[in-house]
């Protein structure tokens, strides 16, 4: 059983920031609590505003793979589904 990480970011465009921040608030609330999470730190860039560097950990592919799930049916995934992103995930089975 292998540690799972994703690091990255996430672009915000000016015209979502105001609904995007306070969804990310949340969701990251959500998202320590979950079982298996060990860090899950999304910070907004010191040089662009609309950047927000994501770094988190799961203790194994079954609890980040859950957490993928719950994020594809919450208001996150809804409030954030055509952001560009930009992530390596490691340490997750490629089966």
């Amino acid at each position: 059983m292998e540690k799972i990480t994703l690091n990255g970011y996430i672009i915000v465009p000016d015209s979502q920031l105001e609904v995007v921040e306070p969804a990310l608030d949340v969701h990251i609330k959500l998202t320590r609590a979950e079982s298996g999470c060990i860090v899950f730190e999304v910070l907004q860039d010191s040089i662009d505003k609309n950047k927000f560097n994501v770094y988190e950990e799961f203790v194994d592919s079954v609890s980040f793979l859950a957490h993928q799930a719950r994020v594809a049916s919450s208001q996150w995934g809804e409030v954030s589904k055509d952001l560009v992103r930009e992530y390596e995930v490691t340490g997750l089975d490629e089966k």
